[in-house]
């Protein structure tokens, strides 16, 4: 299938949506008329592929979920022959069956398209070097960045992630101006820079891409500090597409423009799948455009964000900065949080350190969350503690939970090396088990 390319600085809002519901209607008879899955899906909801007139109308569709993935592994949710698939890829299946995607060799055009698209976003130009450090392999991440590297025409170093030592050496050696990873892994790798007497701030690196987990404002500002460099939101999943579905610009850091030409993006609430109003915080879902061999109609992505106007692509609307999947939040004794809302604290408050952990342990029948926060290593113990209970204070100020700080020593806690868990569920350990 061949989908014409639009003109992203010139194309107006009503033009956009044109073009949505052209390719809303291709994808939605595509996926109904080769992958069983949906055909029975649309079929017990009463609605064919003609019923979608309007772009309003993808509400009367069925959503879709992991389950759906994970129930038809691992092929059963591809509508080409696997003759036309040219590539796999899959998540880590950790918390389950691994949820398995195709992509033609459309597909990998179009996606690498993307990522380049979002990299011009950022500000990376053809001819800079760009240092990967997303994570190569099944994940999504290492393969999906460095093709789009490629088709802007800037020259990828394919590191992958972990060896933070050798991350560092190289960017000192082949100085490159742009680097890709989690945002969590950035910060291991200043530490490296740190380690290996190099001042962070005096390296060659002048924008981080930035994605693959959530992470605030205050940690842009963190990072952009320590680095001295303009640190960019790059948004995807896997059964999307993945990295390159979204993109921040560079000239504003107010959100990643959903690139709405290949996305339809809505917002739902979580608890009745009904549509949020314009503005509103819900659950991100979206259809696929023009994806060939895995089309995916009204995914749930679990993210929580809302949708706003464009700002440096007028036409594409933005999703505010995730502040987590409603699969991570915390409930502690009623009240409702999220690892972002801690992190935001913490930032702000200079003798701290942005390495922290939450923990969740059980006392008696309630839970109890325990965040342990490393100090500033330049800073006395008694200065942190003081630090400590600021924070305490704040949270419970801020978020309404009575949280326990706990002042850890430098470089006490793991580091990332790809996505970080920040939250450690203890709550089925027996009582007195060392915490790893």
């Amino acid at each position: 299938m061949e989908f014409e390319p639009v003109d992203i600085d010139t194309i107006d809002r009503d033009e956009l949506e044109a073009v949505q519901l052209e390719r809303l209607r291709w994808s939605v008879e595509h996926a109904y008329r080769n992958v069983p899955r949906y055909r029975e899906k649309f079929d017990a909801a009463g609605v064919a592929p003609e019923d979608v007139r309007t772009l309003a109308d993808v509400a009367r569709l069925p959503f879709t979920t992991k389950a759906d993935l994970r129930e038809t592994y691992p092929f059963g949710m591809f509508a080409v022959p696997m003759a036309d698939v040219r590539r796999i890829h899959a998540s880590s299946g950790t918390t389950g069956r691994a949820t398995v995607v195709g992509y033609t060799a459309g597909d990998l055009d179009r996606w690498a398209d993307l990522v380049a698209r979002s990299l011009r976003a950022s500000g990376v130009q053809p001819g800079m070097k760009v240092h990967n450090a997303y994570g190569y392999g099944l994940f999504t991440g290492g393969l999906g960045a460095h093709a789009g590297v490629e088709r802007l025409g800037a020259t990828v170093i394919p590191m992958s992630g972990g060896q933070t030592a050798r991350q560092v050496q190289l960017i000192r050696d082949f100085e490159p101006e742009v680097i890709m990873c989690t945002p969590s892994y950035l910060l291991t790798i200043a530490d490296g820079m740190v380690a290996a007497g190099m001042d962070p701030r005096s390296s060659s690196l002048r924008i981080a891409v930035l994605g693959a987990e959530p992470w605030t404002n205050e940690l842009r500002l963190e990072i952009e500090r320590k680095l001295d460099l303009d640190a960019v939101d790059i948004y995807g999943l896997s059964e999307v597409m993945g990295p390159g579905v979204a993109n921040e610009s560079v000239t504003t850091k107010d959100g990643p423009h959903v690139w709405e030409d290949h996305f339809l993006a809505e917002t739902i609430d979580p608890e009745t799948g009904e549509p949020t109003a314009p503005g509103e915080i819900g659950e991100l879902v979206f259809t696929s455009l023009t994806k060939e061999a895995f089309p995916i109609i009204r995914y749930r992505t679990r993210d929580l964000t809302r949708l706003l106007p464009g700002t440096a692509f007028p036409a594409f609307r933005r999703i505010e900065k995730i502040t987590g999947r409603d699969d991570d939040m915390i409930i502690l004794r009623g009240v409702n949080l999220f690892p972002t809302q801690i992190e935001e604290l913490v930032l702000g408050i200079e003798q701290l350190t942005p390495h922290f952990v939450l923990e969740l342990t059980r006392e008696g029948h309630l839970d109890a969350l325990t965040a342990r926060v490393e100090r500033h290593p330049d800073l006395d113990r008694a200065t942190c503690e003081a630090a400590a209970e600021v924070l305490r204070q704040r949270i419970k100020a801020h978020i309404g939970a009575s949280v326990a700080v706990v002042i850890a020593e430098p470089g006490e806690l793991p580091r990332s090396e790809g996505k970080l868990q920040r939250l450690r569920d203890l709550r089925d350990r027996p009582v007195g088990t060392d915490v790893p």
